[in-house]
């Protein structure tokens, strides 16, 4: 009676898929495609992913963090935005970002992809600091239209590694390039 018993309770589950796997669901978000900053270069391809991908926590990874940095981030804005929008000057930190950021981001529709350019980078090493330069282009493809959708400019940027050997900006310097079209900081003025 006792195999009896153990061959209908073997019959019984060899017939439901309980120990069988399934397939993998998809995720819900987009692969990211941040990677540890372990040089420079990738720091500032991380920078341009994260606007690219409109990853808030990826774009935040690429400014010091106190707990793992003696330095505090800190922005410096062109001169004419800093007299439109004196925001600008309150001691600009890591929450102003991340508010101008996520701000930013609502007015993109979920299809489009913000564009950074780079181009006539320098970077010069001064002991365990990078100095970074280059002029850059950014396309914002707002729905808004109040917010221009182009941005030109030159940016300077203090990296150091911090704690965890992960190269972070400290101090980002930003100038207004052209006559024309507007700079980083009047975008981060106006959609903070």
């Amino acid at each position: 009676m006792k195999h009896y018993f153990f061959a209908v309770i073997l019959l019984a589950f060899s017939g439901c898929d309980l120990f069988t796997t399934r397939t993998a669901e998809p995720p819900n978000q987009p692969r990211s495609n941040y990677q540890q900053a372990i040089t420079p270069d990738i720091l500032i391809q991380n920078l341009i992913n994260s606007l690219a991908d409109k990853d808030v926590v990826n774009y935040l990874a690429c400014f010091s963090d106190p707990s793992y940095s003696q330095k505090a981030f800190t922005f410096s804005p062109s001169s004419s935005s800093l007299s439109q929008f004196p925001s600008l000057g309150d001691n600009w930190g890591i929450k102003n970002e991340e508010q101008y950021f996520n701000n930013m981001i609502s007015k993109v529709p979920d299809n489009s992809q913000i564009v950074l350019t780079i181009s006539n980078p320098v970077m010069s090493p001064q002991g365990d600091s990078v100095f970074y330069s280059a002029s850059y282009f950014l396309n914002v493809p707002a729905s808004d239209p109040n917010l221009p959708q182009n941005y030109q400019g030159d940016l300077k940027f203090n990296m150091i590694r911090d704690s965890r050997s992960i190269w972070v900006i400290y101090f980002w310097q930003d100038s207004k390039s052209s006559n024309t079209l507007p700079s980083w900081s009047d975008l981060k003025g106006r959609t903070y």
